[in-house]
């Protein structure tokens, strides 16, 4: 009876361990991370008897945790790539918003600005088209610094972003470190921690939300964290620290480093997966080259424009004013040439647009050595063939050697003070350039809007000969009025000699008339023929090229004046040559040139190509991360109907071991009674 009484304590105590593993689980069922636990059940050792092994009851030897490392692993991975994706979505929808929207957009601004030099090229006179002119430039600087705003903001709150979710990483990993030594302490007493082990994953699926994470179990069941390519997140019971810095090479740029033992490194360029994984790589892949894309059209725009003005004479016959900003001012051009934090030496840097078609879309980085400079450009790593002139200040332009001949890279660079070895310096060609982007002209009668040169026919020609206006095909910007005093005087006569079919004249020293096509020694009868005058000013050095056409039958005697266009009221040639280049591929050269439209078209379906890209890999990611969640909460989920289930089982199994107790007693009670 002793025996039974015990056998049924026995089942007894399991059953009352069964009801509380499950009123545990279903205490957790909305618990994050849980997983379900269940006990592992087995028969005490049998005693012999002259009868045979006879039982004494059962025992719960272990409470088992249902989880799986393989399906565990799964779901963080899925988890890490999941939130990345989600993140890089969230973040380059907004661009693509931005860029393709009708009031920011850069293509609505430049289609009314084109559309205001249409209106005043037919009335160049005209006060109010020209104010309608100057009101449009400001309308588009202000879309390019808006745009440009917008984008800065949006790189402001990845570094602000960074830096939080370095925090929530610190937080969590100190608290993974502290599990594993609660863990390892647990297991010391020969049992699983199950309660702990799962808050220990459920934390470091947390930390793989934000960042990607690679685990590895230690022999005492600690697990050990990595990021990147195999820094130490998490050792044991010790944590290393992330935290969000200016970046070394570009303070605008928060870069992630990791602190282990007083030693820290930058790991942004590793970092995968996660929310961070997510803006790093928005930022390194999308956000950067829309800055200089931005950037290299803003500059395109700008200096085009400035110089077809430059070349041309405003209502006072002076040369054209520029209509926005000097591309090189040099505020722009110091902040173009960013010195590496940690340099040695105190040189400083800026850098002025030689050609704006020539600018790509890259940066790049200037090291120095003691002895030499070396470059190489970051889009593709290729290393640059540069020129130095100077020992202090030194001034540097480069060349892509990869093509024939080298193409220049629309830049050079002026470095100030003494550079000292190792040092490094960033350079931004275009990464402002829709920042810098301003309208500085603010008097709209200085718009040249008229040609600098016209040409006229005398009123006693005999023949049909007519001939076109000149246009400049080649010289500086802005013109110098004095060089075209000195050119044409108070006006240049050509006659026409029908002996030897060509045109002559008292040209001033430095110049010189030569014939283009469709003969290059005489002219043409009854043909359109081309004409080159070319003249080089003695004095100033500066280089001049007007073309114009004859057309019809001179005859000989019949002269035409070339002439300083002194009252070009009411001339729009200039005006209409800066219509044109809505149409000409001022934007990059080669291959790549393209107009001011096609350039910014070119940078909204790019986005827009990727973010549908990146939408689809989302919800990809979306469906991998959900099968994941399904397959690990298949095994280790608390499901109610079977807990609801269980509850019933083991309450009647607790009432069976009861009832055999009540027996045992009644039986006892029996057998005391006979010796009453």
């Amino acid at each position: 009876m002793a025996d039974m009484l015990s056998i049924g304590l026995s089942g007894l105590k399991a059953a009352q361990t069964k009801l509380t593993i499950t009123g545990h689980n279903i205490s957790n069922v909305s618990t994050a991370g849980y997983s379900r636990q269940d006990t592992i059940q087995q028969s005490n050792l049998a005693q012999f008897t002259g009868a045979g092994y006879i039982g004494t009851g059962t025992q719960v030897v272990d409470v088992r945790r249902l989880a799986s490392d393989f399906l565990t692993g799964q779901v963080r991975t899925a988890t890490s790539s999941n939130s990345e994706l989600q993140t890089f979505k969230s973040q380059i929808e907004q661009l693509d918003s931005l860029l393709s929207n009708s009031t920011t957009g850069i293509s609505p601004a430049l289609q009314k600005f084109f559309a205001s030099l249409q209106t005043a090229s037919q009335n160049p006179s005209s006060a109010a088209a020209r104010e309608a002119v100057l009101s449009q430039a400001s309308g588009l600087s202000g879309s390019f610094n808006t745009l440009y705003d917008q984008l800065d903001k949006q790189n402001g709150l990845i570094n602000q972003q960074l830096d939080s979710l370095s925090t929530q990483v610190n937080s969590l990993s100190a608290s993974v470190a502290a599990y594993n030594d609660a863990i390892a302490r647990a297991r010391g007493t020969g049992a699983e921690p199950n309660d702990l082990l799962d808050a220990r994953e459920e934390t470091i699926r947390q930390i793989s939300e934000i960042i990607g994470v690679q685990s590895v179990e230690q022999s005492d069941g600690s697990i050990s964290l990595f990021v990147g390519t195999g820094q130490p997140l998490v050792v044991g019971n010790t944590a290393s620290t992330l935290k969000a810095v200016a970046g070394i090479d570009d303070p605008s740029r928060f870069q992630v480093q990791l602190s282990t033992g007083g030693i820290s490194q930058t790991i942004s360029t590793q970092i995968s997966g996660g929310e961070m994984g997510g803006l790093l790589a928005y930022r390194d892949t999308t956000l950067d080259k829309a800055y200089n894309s931005l950037g290299q059209m803003a500059i395109a725009v700008a200096d085009s424009i400035n110089t077809q003005l430059g070349q041309g004479l405003d209502l006072s016959g002076r040369a054209g004013s520029p209509l926005f900003s000097d591309i090189n001012d040099p505020a722009a051009a110091a902040l173009r040439v960013l010195p590496q934090a940690s340099n040695f030496g105190n040189a400083t840097g800026s850098m002025d647009i030689t050609s704006s078609g020539l600018l790509t879309t890259s940066d790049y980085r200037l090291d120095y050595d003691g002895a030499n400079f070396t470059a190489r450009r970051l889009s593709d790593g290729k290393t640059m063939n540069l020129t130095v002139t100077g020992t202090g200040p030194y001034t540097i332009s480069m060349a892509d050697p990869s093509t024939t001949p080298a193409t220049d890279q629309g830049f050079k660079v002026t470095i100030n003070g003494t550079p000292l070895v190792g040092d490094r310096f960033t350079l931004q060609p275009t990464r402002r350039g829709a920042f810098d982007f301003g309208t500085e002209l603010q008097q709209a009668d200085q718009l040249a809007f008229a040609a600098p040169a016209r040409a006229t026919a005398t009123t006693n020609n005999s023949g049909t000969g007519t001939i076109g206006q000149p246009s400049m095909t080649a010289g500086p910007s802005p013109v110098d009025v004095t060089d075209l005093q000195d050119l044409f005087g108070a006006g240049l006569p050509l006659t026409f000699d029908s002996a030897t079919n060509t045109l002559s004249g008292t040209l001033p020293v430095g110049a010189s008339l030569s014939y283009v096509s469709p003969s290059t020694t005489a002219l043409t009868s009854g043909q359109s023929n081309v004409l080159r005058l070319d003249y080089t000013d003695p004095s100033t050095n500066n280089t001049y090229s007007f073309e114009f056409t004859v057309n019809g039958i001179p005859q000989s005697g019949d002269s035409f004046i070339l002439s300083q266009n002194t009252a070009g009221i009411a001339d729009n040639r200039n005006a209409l040559a800066l219509i044109a280049l809505q149409t000409q591929k001022t934007v990059g050269t080669g291959n790549t040139g393209a107009t001011y439209s096609d350039a910014y078209s070119s940078l909204v379906e790019r986005v827009g190509s990727l973010t549908a890209q990146v939408r689809v890999n989302a919800d990809a990611s979306e469906t991998v991360l959900t099968q994941a969640l399904n397959n690990r909460d298949s095994l280790s989920a608390v499901s109610m109907d079977e807990e609801a289930a269980n509850l019933v089982q083991f309450q009647q199994y607790y009432n069976a071991n009861a009832q055999v107790i009540k027996i045992a007693q009644s039986l006892f009670d029996t057998l005391i009674g006979a010796f009453n």
